[in-house]
């Protein structure tokens, strides 16, 4: 309702109202109450030039059109897998848009149940009991999986073990986490692309709070030692966190069977176009970490009419309960990306989302062979199967990068002589023309 003093449904104090205030506080205006630089302070005048949305349309679409039109092969924790056109045609609905946490299950019901579909699929998937209705992204999921384990863990331990290769900018996370907590962060080392069993039996000790493993891994290839890599974390009373894949927990083994504790991952990769940053965490755990969990649980129950009923069970950020109790500052439960994943994994099925996950080891086994084939290339690198990528070696990995972004196709070059190459079935039909380009470049 408008003030009819103010005019305004956002200012309703009245002049003699702001007046008083101002007098409490001992300013003669609400200026005072800000210190802002006056080379920032807006002066009324936003210096924008007035066009139409023609012109702003077809200035917008010459500026997108200066942008390189590669075709990707890219990776390392990014992926693109098609997007089912109704996924954005049901998703674009207002209810959906506009709709922030679900406070009120009376009238949200609908993306309550939606988020419950999604908690119940990962929990599906991942063979655990409990999974949050989502996260940030696969990094903020780790991070929060660390913090998780310093307040669960009776034991001393107080080291957070993560592969050497862990991608650096989801390491900087973690630290980030830890950073407040009595926690710190080592690497062990790898061997072929997955764990050194070896050096790792030699450094677990009851120093250990959390082991970290990843399946894929950062290069793409399936850790093959899972079972072992539970049962040392296990041994030395250590928590199992096991870093995966929403497309891969499909044809992987299930984390539940070889001792994960906790797992995280990226599910993003389903439901979401390329978009280089924004992402969708995933976090499933055991039951006895239940109150623990950091962000939402939607649960299932029954109304006072003995209909079924959802609503956010357990909420376990500090803005809705006493700091003391929080376990978790996460801001959103990214609820309109997991209503996209869930949409896209219920398009798929279970038969179709088994094949989608086949597909992505068969076609980097082929990729990798045509690669193979060609004087001057190693592929894969490691002798492991893959999923999705491979490490590719050649002479000169900065300078074929360069090359291969001449003819078209965008690849990583990680070091001197390694490129990193990632298929998927959005981009398969030119995995011809990219060993093509590969064999004129090198």
């Amino acid at each position: 309702m408008t003030n009819h003093d103010t005019g305004s449904p956002f200012a309703p104090h009245t002049p003699s109202e702001t007046a008083a205030m101002l007098a409490a506080v001992g300013v003669d205006s609400e200026e005072e109450l800000f210190d802002i630089p006056e080379d920032v302070l807006f002066d009324g005048e936003f210096g924008i030039t007035r066009q139409s949305e023609q012109s702003v349309i077809e200035e917008t679409a010459e500026l997108l059109g200066e942008n390189d039109d590669l075709t990707e092969f890219l990776g390392r924790g990014h992926y693109d897998h098609y997007v089912p056109s109704w996924v954005d045609h049901i998703a674009d609905r207002s209810e959906f848009l506009t709709s922030y946490t679900q406070y009120q299950p009376e009238i949200a019901q609908g993306f309550l149940q939606a988020l419950f579909e999604y908690q119940s699929i990962l929990v599906e998937l991942t063979g655990l009991p409990v999974a949050n209705c989502s996260m940030y992204d696969a990094a903020t999921a780790l991070g929060e999986a660390a913090t998780l384990t310093s307040r669960v863990r009776a034991a001393t331990g107080e080291t957070v073990l993560v592969p050497e290769l862990l991608d650096a900018r989801r390491r900087d996370v973690v630290e980030n986490y830890v950073s407040g907590t009595e926690l710190n962060v080592e690497s062990y080392p790898m061997d072929d692309g997955n764990a050194d069993l070896t050096a790792l039996e030699r450094r677990m000790d009851e120093d250990v709070a959390l082991l970290y493993a990843e399946t894929p891994t950062v290069r793409g290839t399936i850790e093959e030692q899972l079972s072992e890599l539970g049962r040392l974390a296990h041994a030395a009373d250590a928590l199992f966190c096991l870093g995966t894949d929403i497309v891969a927990l499909a044809l992987l083994e299930e984390p539940a069977s070889v001792g994960a504790d906790i797992v995280v991952g990226e599910a993003g990769s389903l439901g979401l176009p390329m978009s280089y940053g924004m992402g969708l965490g995933l976090f499933a755990c055991r039951e006895r970490f239940l109150r623990q969990v950091p962000g939402r649980l939607v649960g299932a129950s029954n109304d006072a009419t003995d209909r079924r009923a959802y609503t956010l069970t357990l909420q376990t950020r500090e803005q809705h309960i006493r700091r003391e109790r929080a376990t978790s500052n996460i801001c959103t439960n990214q609820a309109w990306v997991a209503l996209r994943t869930a949409m896209c994994i219920a398009s798929h099925g279970p038969d179709g989302l088994v094949e989608l996950a086949n597909d992505c080891v068969t076609g980097a086994r082929e990729l990798a062979d045509g690669l193979d084939a060609i004087d001057g290339v190693t592929a894969p690198v490691h002798d492991r199967h893959h999923f999705r990528e491979f490490i590719a070696r050649v002479r000169d990995a900065p300078d074929v990068r360069k090359r291969l972004e001449t003819r078209g196709f965008a690849v990583h070059a990680i070091d001197d002589h390694h490129l990193q190459v990632c298929t998927t079935e959005t981009n398969a039909d030119e995995r011809d023309r990219l060993c093509t380009a590969m064999e004129e470049v090198v």
